[in-house]
């Protein structure tokens, strides 16, 4: 099957996570993709097994005798709760450069003003949405060029070593490796097919830690408030307001790292914060989560004696570390993808993550794992794409990656 039929047809599958669910998967639906895909290992050969928590592994024997490392590759089942995943309308669009009209009722508009990455997609074709939901190009793009690849490589006869196949639920809210079987999948190393643009290949990303603050207020009459009064909501904007304004998603770049408010709620008698924080240097890491401790600490002490305890309960825990220092002496696997992206046309672009992947937290337990492109873009968004000519390269790539090589 091509990959743009295939990807629609795995973007019809809505599966969005839930991070307030304790269950693996965190949502129901995902189970509906994680069946298909068997399925469709099944049909090409492969031995597949599907877990109790709805991880997909499969495994393509050797055919050759020709030493060559065993290879995984690896995409996540389910989407970004960012924007809504159903009904999901995809179609696909030449695109000649003007604004591509998504929803003619309320005029919203795919244009290049917005969004000027655009512009390299001129003449290639799209698959975008209906402007009212997510694609799901992330990373149901991933999933279809592996199954894709595997297709044609089977088909090829090209000699390659053992392939190892895993697709995983729960990634988009980070825990998408918290019951891989590294063991069990049995790779040498691995590459998550989980990217953007063509041509991307990242072994770095953030340092990551989520952050909870809780505040508990002391309600009065205002007009019998001095010096009684705790108000919790006020609290929590006085923390905000204290932390470094320069180091906001919307205000970095690159390397650059942040604190990211990601909800609060509250009212005089209770509050709550939640934050994420990202550096790739670990050093600047470890420092963001030491500012949130003194800016949470000298709220606390200012108020400390009107409440007579800490009105303020911080609590930070780290998520994932970058996956940089365990390349240090494994770029073997990055050089080649690259020289697989090469072969195939394409000139590869190592470049940092500004997020994280399966792969960083697999590369820590012992499965290393760089993270690949899929042509896709615009991830979490309303205004996703996913460009065909792109997601067929990677198709190829793949391929080329899974060839014993010359």
């Amino acid at each position: 099957m091509q990959v743009k039929e295939l990807f629609l047809e795995y973007v019809g599958y809505p599966t969005m996570s839930d991070e307030a669910a304790e269950a693996c998967p965190s949502t129901e639906k995902q189970w509906e993709l994680a069946k298909r895909l068997y399925r469709d290992l099944r049909a090409l050969g492969l031995e597949v097994y599907c877990d109790a928590h709805g991880y997909v592994y499969g495994s393509l024997a050797a055919n050759t005798a020709i030493p060559a490392p065993t290879i995984g590759l690896i995409a996540h089942m389910d989407t970004s709760d960012a924007c809504a995943d159903a009904p999901i309308r995809a179609r696909e669009v030449l695109y000649d450069g003007t604004d591509v009209v998504l929803c003619e009722e309320d005029g919203t508009c795919l244009t290049e003003r917005a969004y000027p990455g655009l512009a390299k997609y001129r003449g290639k074709h799209l698959i975008v949405t209906d402007g009212r939901t997510l694609l799901g190009a992330d990373d149901k793009a991933g999933c279809a060029e592996i199954v894709c690849a595997l297709e044609a490589l089977i088909a090829s006869g090209a000699p390659h070593g053992a392939v190892k196949v895993a697709f995983t639920p729960d990634e988009e809210i980070g825990r998408g490796a918290d019951l891989f079987d590294v063991a069990g999948f049995g790779a040498e190393f691995a590459y998550t097919v989980d990217g953007g643009a063509l041509g991307g290949i990242e072994y770095e990303n953030f340092n990551a830690a989520g952050a909870e603050i809780v505040i508990s207020g002391r309600s009065i009459h205002p007009g019998d408030a001095k010096d009684r009064m705790v108000n919790a909501a006020y609290l929590a904007c006085e923390i905000n307001a204290r932390l470094p304004r320069e180091q906001i998603p919307a205000r970095t770049s690159g390397y650059e790292g942040f604190f990211h408010l990601t909800d609060m709620n509250g009212a005089c008698e209770h509050a709550e914060m939640r934050y994420i924080i990202r550096d790739h240097d670990r050093a600047r890491f470890e420092e963001k989560k030491r500012v949130l401790r003194e800016t949470v600490d000298a709220v606390n002490a200012e108020w400390r004696d009107v409440y007579g305890a800490d009105a303020c309960v911080l609590s930070v825990s780290d998520s994932y570390y970058n996956m940089k220092e365990i390349f240090e002496d494994k770029m073997y696997i990055v050089e080649r993808a690259e020289q697989a992206m090469r072969a195939c046309g394409i000139e590869p672009r190592r470049m940092p993550i500004r997020g994280g992947t399966d792969g960083a937290r697999l590369s820590f337990e012992g499965l290393p794992c760089p993270n690949l492109s899929t042509g896709g873009e615009n991830y979490h968004s309303r205004f996703e794409y996913a460009c065909v000519e792109d997601m067929e390269a990677m198709v190829d790539v793949l391929v080329r990656i899974l060839c014993v090589q010359e």
